[in-house]
């Protein structure tokens, strides 16, 4: 039974849906049946899984259909599979299927074996403010069987809902978990499978972080994407840079210094005042046009002497910058730069776009794409 016939089955057992935008800045999405199953077998999978109630419905419809979290309440019990097809830029590009708690994938008239071999990431989120006792033993199934049939597959587990936690509890909540888990990995003979744990709640930008970390793993063209924000950084006199996908709102990728979770917030807090300003004075009088393009760009200079400086890179994505006020003095330094940095990532795209198309052979083993471009100084550099 191939791929394509395998998940039309999967609809007419469980009812497989697919959400629908509740927003649009302008980015055409493939909306139809056709589009969407002919994208199944080129795009990385990623599976939400977790006990009922766990919160997976409201973490995918926070962060890609822009929800509110205090909306997440009325939402009814996921009762079947639902498949979302998520485009947001060339680099966030893959499916999310949402599983429903109920519903045993295990049973033997499904092939769970095509779920977990074209699945890139799978993320087991689990109710922090719940006894997690059966979640742990769901989790440990899951994963296991998921890591024979792939091993290659990006492990997560959210542990969710932490908002109603005090920062000791978080911690030790978190560390109770992940030192249960991993015994049973160990007791199954199983210590190279890796978990990675992450501590979220839909009502602050924790979400947005874990599900950038787990985005960046599916990337391959990560390293030239840090490398290009480490060289524009380091000539421009800034402090911390992010590539965002502006309508979800995940990083695609950052330079190599730490991220500071406030620094984030801030950055994502001006991709929200951004859009909400363009969408009021940006749009024709018809409604017609684009909240987000070309011309986009944005600075907001803070009362502690710290600037934050936003523009369009592609239709897809921003580069916001967080910056002293005297380093923003040399405005017209950062504008080549960036004019530079944005010709690079431009350059990454189109190598991105061939391989896709299987015009250009690409090393398997090969973390990332090489690039020509020129350097923010103007020297001819490749970018590996």
């Amino acid at each position: 039974m191939s791929d394509h016939e395998y998940e039309e089955q999967l609809a007419g057992s469980f009812g497989v849906d697919t959400f629908s935008k509740d927003f649009d800045y302008g980015v055409e999405e493939p909306d139809t049946e056709e589009t969407l199953s002919s994208s199944t077998d080129s795009k990385p999978r990623i599976l939400l899984m977790g006990l009922r109630r766990s919160g997976k419905s409201s973490i995918q419809k926070v962060v890609f259909h822009k929800m509110s979290p205090n909306e997440t309440l009325f939402l009814e019990s996921t009762n079947k599979i639902y498949k979302d097809d998520i485009s947001g830029s060339s680099f966030v590009n893959f499916q999310i299927w949402d599983f429903p708690g109920q519903v045993d994938f295990f049973d033997p008239t499904f092939d769970y074996e095509m779920i977990f071999r074209g699945t890139g990431a799978l993320i087991f989120v689990i109710d922090a403010q719940d006894d997690y006792v059966e979640a742990l033993g769901r989790l440990h199934l899951t994963v296991t069987r998921a890591y024979r049939v792939n091993p290659n597959i990006n492990f997560e587990v959210f542990v969710h809902k932490v908002d109603g936690l005090s920062d000791d509890h978080k911690i030790e909540t978190q560390r109770d978990i992940h030192q249960r888990a991993n015994d049973d990995l160990a007791d199954a003979s199983l210590e190279k499978l890796h978990l990675s744990f992450y501590l979220t709640s839909i009502y602050d930008h924790s979400i947005f972080e874990a599900f950038s970390k787990v985005v960046q793993k599916l990337i391959s063209q990560l390293p030239t994407l840090e490398n290009l924000l480490n060289i524009f950084i380091s000539n421009s006199g800034i402090e911390k840079a992010f590539l965002f996908d502006v309508v979800s709102k995940i990083y695609i990728a950052t330079d190599s210094s730490p991220v500071d979770m406030q620094s984030y917030e801030l950055c994502c807090d001006m991709i929200d005042v951004v859009i909400d300003v363009s969408c009021i004075y940006g749009l024709k009088e018809d409604g017609t046009g684009s909240a987000y393009d070309k011309d986009s760009l944005a600075i907001i200079k803070l009362n502690n002497t710290t600037v934050l400086y936003l523009k369009e890179v592609t239709k897809f994505l921003s580069l916001v910058c967080i910056l002293r006020e005297e380093s923003f003095e040399k405005k017209g330094l950062i504008d080549y730069n960036f004019h530079c940095f944005r010709k690079a990532i431009h350059e990454v795209f189109e190598v991105a776009s061939v391989a896709r198309k299987g015009l250009l052979s690409m090393q398997p083993s090969s973390p990332c794409t090489t690039v020509k471009s020129t350097a923010l100084n103007g020297t001819p550099r490749v970018l590996v």
